[in-house]
């Protein structure tokens, strides 16, 4: 899947393992934003081997999946789905996160990276449910997931300790594929 914005193109395509290193590093450097994660740079301490050993896992999970956004060959977005494993009762569910690196944001990689994922749940017979959490202050990524067809279906009231005066809301968010 690719598409053209704003004259540059970008690919979506299954995360690989030697994808890691670069996931990583928009990991690292999201964390670093402070904004709207909930590790803290000091606390974020992932290492290359432990993402390679993630990737691999999500990689091998038929219930799971990892996709990435290129552009001329660098990994510049990601968004991965995971299950509660070894749980039946939840095994027709899952959660996704996604990241995508500062300097290409705004240029549909979001809609790109959440549609692929979403065409892939359709399309796996063991997912039904597609769920996430995001800070009550993210208002951007909150009007995407609206736009995909997503729901708020609660919501952790100061969930986030943003400082000693602040506090943000989890927002609990799902769409039905199935």
């Amino acid at each position: 899947m690719s598409i053209k914005k704003n004259a540059e193109s970008y690919i979506v395509r299954t995360g690989e393992l030697n994808d890691a290193e670069a996931i990583l590093n928009i990991h690292k450097s999201v964390v670093s934003e402070g904004e709207y994660l909930i590790s803290l740079s000091d606390e974020f301490t992932k290492t290359p081997l432990q993402y390679t050993e993630w990737v691999q896992s999500v990689l091998e999970n038929e219930g799971e999946t990892l996709m990435v956004a290129e552009k001329d060959g660098e990994v510049v977005g990601w968004i991965v789905f995971e299950t509660t494993q070894n749980r039946r009762r939840l095994s027709h569910t899952g959660t996704f996160g996604m990241m995508i690196s500062d300097r290409h944001r705004g240029k549909g990689i979001g809609s790109m990276l959440l549609g692929a994922l979403l065409d892939w749940a359709e399309k796996n017979p063991f997912i039904e449910k597609v769920s996430l959490g995001v800070f009550s202050t993210n208002q951007r990524a909150i009007s995407l997931y609206k736009k995909m067809g997503f729901l708020e279906e609660g919501r952790k009231v100061k969930e986030f300790k943003m400082n000693d005066h602040e506090y943000a809301d989890d927002i609990l968010m799902y769409k039905f594929v199935k």
